[in-house]
């Protein structure tokens, strides 16, 4: 039934996004849209990029209007016909494919697989006809850095937005109308997730509107909730306002009576902190400014954000490519600091940052292999905050998080990735937060275990040097097993670091555990039961997506994925998994299998068991053959990735972006460099730009240029940095921070 059920779910959704999709793409133009406001970096930023595409490998991002790392993402929520909730689409609330939307909300995560946040939520409408599903097309639509806009022709009505740090600005111009209203949804959320406890305030000599709710969605839930608040002050007077529900559902109506051809800014701050802070927080970020202000203010602050890296490419789509992916790493972590230093942490209580912003929505599974490497490299201001505010919530909460959203443990995935992220952050030279803390919480996890936000079963991954299958009910104990050995060799990293010596021996030592899932008679890591025995039902090539339809459960060891794709997971021991499998060419010849057996196209329907980069956990393979002697293979298959699994079209991610991962991963191997998480060292591979200027994190300047660089010239003949040639496959954050320039010699023979 549940297969029958499955294949149903699938057919409809395919069908039911193609009809909307074609009709949404093709429906008549309202009015001529505005123009958006751009500079010299965001000209190349298109927020449509990833919003589309076969439902689960969207990219789950969305063109809402914000600032780099704020708050506030203020964009439209999308529906099916009728508003029905159906199936995941896309996480973000904003799913292209969608020709319906239920209104604008405040907030979003960026590209993961969690539906949070989209809290209160406005729709317009007029008259006395009721708020709800509105039909938009996207002819009658534009976004870029900052900026979100839409014609909704059955209200004759354009809808604008823009964003700072903690406050959305909307502007509504309706070209006729008796009772221009606007409903604010309270107790919205994503689809079908919901909040509670809503309460707002109308001051009517200040035509202020106050209020807020506790948000319980997909991550927030896990908590208890997280208490949202807002401030909400129109430049236009208030004819009425009406409260109309209850805590559970609660809505204000907000009407202006006629505006023909006339706008109405509405500023709405938010806090989760308290209403006075909502109020704060709008005031000081807008005071002075009208919608175009605060959009130029924002407009700015991406420019800034995204000149840290000044690329030339004669090719306008790379261009495009290049500084959207970069742009989607600069939108989470959120800033959760309110303006006056104060922030909700992980015991529910306010605290204040000192001498930093705390950050939250941090999606370390994802983003430890390769946005913090990116943060360290040119924005050191946030990763030195998002080590800061590690260091806070283990302090409060009482276990270092593995996903940190809004003001608790999501508890998404496994493992300890903040280790990778610590570990690599401390040897390159960050130390300006509570180290101590944070070592003894790593070393803590690994010892005994946290529920929830650490390692399961660790009393018995510390007894048999693996999490074994019988025991652990078979979930995930082979990744469990790769990933707390990665985890453990950051400990070690960190503890010679700090000069802990005999720590260092005793998790280095812990590190090679990840060998004892690896049977030699498959040459692949498989699920061990306490016995010494491996799992007898094995086939890699069935992932986890499937076990739900699968007669037996060959893939519940692996997280999301298959035993091929987990097969490169030892990055803190790349020489010595090459030599589990026998021999370097050997290894070599199965990597180009599974290279081989990627997708046929991007972002396809089943991603299959072969090589994925919306896979975090193989999203580093197209670098490790260089390591078996084949540094050529590295140059074809990162150019491949580079021109085959991104685009300029709304599919134009291969999976969720995950907090900016996917858009790291492009943007370090555009310049011809990426980072080998969790140690200070880089992969050389094969840049298809002709030249970066980066911004470093030191103030200095590192030039990439790429020599005869063409979709021909792939292979690199030599590198040099600051004139000396490199002959190693790696170079140093060390190397890298020097500045200078980085040269790369191009030519179509490997």
């Amino acid at each position: 039934m549940w297969q029958i059920i499955r294949i149903f779910v699938a057919v409809f959704v395919t069908l039911e996004t193609l009809f909307a999709g074609i009709a949404n793409g093709v429906a008549p133009k309202g009015i001529d849209m505005p123009e958006t406001v751009t500079g010299n970096y965001t000209k190349y930023v298109d927020p449509f990029i990833g919003t589309g595409g076969t439902p689960w490998t969207c990219g789950m991002v969305s063109p809402a209007a914000s600032a780099p790392f704020g708050a506030v993402r203020l964009g439209a929520d999308t529906s099916f016909i009728g508003g029905a909730y159906i199936v995941k689409t896309n996480t973000s609330g904003y799913y292209y494919e969608q020709g319906h939307l239920m209104g604008f909300s405040h907030s979003r995560l960026s590209g993961t697989g969690a539906e949070d946040y989209c809290i209160f939520r406005i729709t317009p409408a007029v008259g006395d006809k009721k708020a709800g599903i509105i039909p938009y097309s996207h002819s009658n639509e534009v976004a870029s850095a900052g900026y979100y806009a839409v014609y909704l022709k059955s209200l004759g009505c354009l809808a604008e937005m823009t964003a700072d740090q903690h406050t959305g600005v909307h502007r509504y111009t309706w070209n006729h109308s008796k009772d221009a209203r606007l409903s604010l949804d309270i107790t919205s959320a994503f689809n079908n997730r919901h909040a509670e406890k809503g309460f707002a305030e109308y001051d009517k000599e200040t035509g202020i509107i106050t209020g807020g709710a506790e948000l319980h969605a997909a991550f927030s839930d896990r908590y208890d909730g997280l208490p949202c608040y807002f401030a909400l002050k129109a430049d236009k007077e208030i004819k009425e306002c009406k409260i109309v529900g209850d805590e559970s559902d609660l809505k204000v109506d907000i009407n202006f009576g006629d505006l023909k051809d006339q706008s109405v800014e509405v500023k709405v701050g938010i806090s989760f902190v308290s209403t006075e802070n909502a109020l704060l927080n709008l005031e000081t970020e807008t005071k002075g400014l009208d919608f175009d202000g605060v959009r130029q203010k924002t407009v700015d602050a991406w420019e800034n954000h995204l000149s840290l890296i000044d690329i030339e490419s004669a090719d306008e789509d790379i261009k495009t490519t290049f500084y959207t992916n970069l742009y989607h790493t600069m939108i989470m972590p959120t800033n959760f600091t309110d303006v006056n230093g104060e922030y909700l942490g992980f015991d529910k209580q306010v605290h204040v940052a000192e001498d930093y912003t705390y950050r939250t929505d941090l999606s370390l599974w994802d983003t430890c292999r390769n946005t913090h490497s990116l943060y360290m490299l040119m924005n050191g201001e946030v990763q030195n905050d998002c080590l800061n505010s590690l260091a806070e919530m283990a302090k409060t909460g009482g276990a270092i998080p593995r996903w940190a959203m809004g003001a608790g443990y999501a508890g998404s995935m496994i493992g300890d990735p903040a280790n990778i992220v610590i570990a690599e952050s401390y040897i390159k030279g960050f130390r300006d937060y509570d180290i101590e803390t944070l070592y003894e919480y790593m070393k803590k996890s690994s010892d005994t275990g946290v529920y929830k936000v650490g390692r399961e079963w660790m009393n018995e991954y510390n007894q048999y040097g693996y999490v074994p299958n019988d025991i652990s009910d078979g979930r995930y104990s082979v990744s469990r097993t790769l990933e707390y050995s990665w985890e453990d060799a950051a400990i070690a990293t960190l503890a010679t670091a700090l000069g802990r010596t005999e720590d260092a021996e005793k998790y280095a030592a812990k590190s090679m555990y990840y060998k004892n899932t690896f049977n030699p008679e498959t040459k692949y890591f498989q699920a061990r039961n306490s016995d010494g025995t491996f799992e007898s039902h094995f086939n890699p090539y069935i992932t986890t997506f499937y076990d739900a339809i699968m007669i037996k459960k060959y893939a519940d060891c692996y997280c999301e994925g298959s035993a091929r794709q987990w097969r490169w997971s030892a990055l803190q021991d790349i020489d010595g998994m090459i030599e589990l499998f026998g021999s370097e060419e050997y290894f070599v010849s199965e990597l180009e299998d599974f290279m081989e057996d990627a997708a046929p196209t991007r972002a396809f329907l089943d991603p299959g068991h072969g090589y994925w980069i919306g896979n975090q956990h193989d999203i580093h393979t197209p670098y490790l053959f260089a390591n078996a002697g084949r540094a050529d293979l590295t140059q074809k298959w990162v150019r491949w990735t580079l021109k085959e699994r991104y685009s300029t079209d709304i599919n134009g991610l291969d999976g969720n972006d995950d907090g900016g991962t996917l858009g790291a991963w492009y943007v370090f191997s555009a310049m011809g460099f990426y980072p080998l998480a969790g140690t200070d060292k880089y992969w050389l591979g094969s840049p298809n730009l002709d030249s970066a200027e980066i911004t470093l994190s030191n103030g200095k300047t590192l030039k990439m240029t790429a020599l005869n660089q063409s979709d021909k010239n792939i292979y690199v003949e030599k590198v040099t940095l600051n004139g000396k040639e490199l002959t190693d496959t790696y170079l140093t954050h060390e190397e890298l921070m020097k500045g200078g320039e980085l040269v790369f010699t191009m030519s179509s023979e490997k």
